[in-house]
């Protein structure tokens, strides 16, 4: 699926995730975690994604790996900026429809840490007609599920019916991808295949269906040097069972490689930009750099 060796891509995870560690500071919880007018984006969301990648990397790595020593440094550290859980249980109440903290929690708990007061609270709400009639976009519809599902709540919405109402699901006209829909189609793939860990059962439509179309939208959104969502559709093609060997160009890592500065952070588009807004404008790309490349080198065989 691409030229670039293994041993390679396995070293931009490591810088990458080398990077999140060093910036680690920058994904803590402030003091507004629990405030009404918190900026949920640049707080919690940072936290979720943090957490998010490192519990997939270190079910793709071997515990020998300094790859999955970090990532698990990282999963640990996330956990404690919750007080152990404990901030999900608060916000539960301040907030008992939100979603956001479930999703969060379920990042965490995917890389084995739960608390199971947050989780029966939780439960308790997800059972009222308020929380199942919460509108919401159709991928962020699944994305809840799933969340829900990692945390050991079960309720009767059918799956396959959130999916057919995404754009992935739909199998919508190719020429219409740009970038919202790029986004929601990865996430669809993250969801469905739980961040690459269980791609088994990938629904076969949606396979044939991106093994025509992902190539195309990967080498324009390289072209664009739209590295955040690049790094994306990288993780998809690396998700999905049975895509053809040139779904990835053959220079796509090399291209990746190439962007990142000397930290090893990666910009989400073009060139660095305002110094005020490094982490903003680096965190999520470099975090997706990590996940893509962790799955990638560890395909067909452990890392």
């Amino acid at each position: 699926m691409t030229t670039t060796r293994p041993t390679q891509i396995r070293q931009l995870a490591r810088s990458a995730l080398a990077w999140a560690f060093t910036h680690r500071a920058d994904f803590a919880l402030g003091e507004d975690a629990l405030a009404a007018d918190g900026q949920v984006d640049s707080s919690w969301k940072p936290l979720g994604e943090l957490a998010q990648v490192c519990a997939s990397v270190t079910r793709h790595t071997p515990p020998t790996d300094p790859l999955h020593a970090c990532a698990s440094d990282l999963l640990a550290f996330a956990w404690r900026q919750t007080g152990d859980g404990e901030l999900f249980l608060l916000l539960q109440r301040l907030e008992p429809f939100a979603t956001y903290p479930l999703e969060v929690y379920a990042a965490l708990a995917a890389g084995g840490y739960r608390h199971p007061a947050y989780e029966a609270a939780t439960a308790t709400v997800a059972r009222t007609r308020g929380w199942r009639l919460t509108e919401q976009d159709p991928t962020r519809r699944l994305g809840v599920l799933k969340a829900e599902e990692r945390s050991g709540i079960r309720r009767q919405e059918p799956e396959e019916q959130a999916l057919r109402r995404t754009w992935l699901g739909g199998l919508p006209e190719p020429w219409t991808f740009e970038r919202s829909a790029g986004y929601a189609l990865t996430h669809v793939v993250f969801h469905l295949t739980d961040w690459g860990r269980a791609p088994q059962g990938f629904p076969s439509d949606l396979t044939a269906y991106l093994a025509d179309w992902l190539p195309p939208w990967l080498d324009t959104c390289l072209d664009a040097r739209m590295w955040d969502l690049s790094c994306e559709l990288l993780a998809v093609a690396a998700s999905v069972p049975g895509l053809p060997d040139d779904a990835v160009p053959a220079d796509a890592w090399e291209r990746i490689a190439a962007a990142r500065d000397a930290s090893g952070a990666l910009p989400e588009e073009g060139e660095p930009g305002d110094p005020g807004r490094y982490f903003a404008r680096h965190y999520h790309s470099t975090l997706m750099a990590a996940f893509a490349a962790a799955l990638t080198a560890g395909q067909g065989a452990p890392v």
